[in-house]
């Protein structure tokens, strides 16, 4: 039986989030956040971002959430990003590819932006008692 858009995002949703750490924040608390304002932001994040997008063929996991870091390091969402960092070490990325995402976009988007998103790595790294070996 094929799953529904919704049970497949979840799925996803679910596998690569954090549960254990409650002062790290989720896709889930963003839908609870908003779900007075906007009911429907749920299914649009999870069939829609992880149903549909994140379920496609083409790219890892780990090149999925790299694309993303470097996406919302462009457009300056720090809390956004906070949230993809988190991802990308549940899937298993090591600090180094996630340093190495960020600092590789100082020509394309600025020493201030990246400078943002290195504090906010510094930040999620100690959260989750991350040590970078460089």
């Amino acid at each position: 039986m094929e799953k529904t858009r919704y049970q497949r995002g979840l799925d996803i949703m679910n596998e690569i989030t954090v549960t254990d750490n409650k002062e790290i924040g989720t896709h889930a608390d963003i839908v609870a956040a908003f779900k007075d304002l906007a009911p429907d932001l749920e299914s649009f994040i999870v069939e829609f971002a992880f149903g549909d997008i994140y379920s496609r063929e083409g790219l890892t996991k780990q090149q999925q959430t790299m694309s993303t870091i470097a996406s919302l390091v462009t457009l300056g969402t720090e809390p956004q990003l906070e949230l993809h960092i988190n991802v990308g070490l549940t899937i298993g990325l090591t600090p180094k590819e996630i340093i190495g995402t960020i600092v590789h976009l100082i020509p394309y988007t600025g020493f201030p932006r990246v400078l943002n998103a290195l504090k906010i790595a510094k930040k999620v790294f100690a959260q989750r008692d991350v040590k970078v070996n460089n």
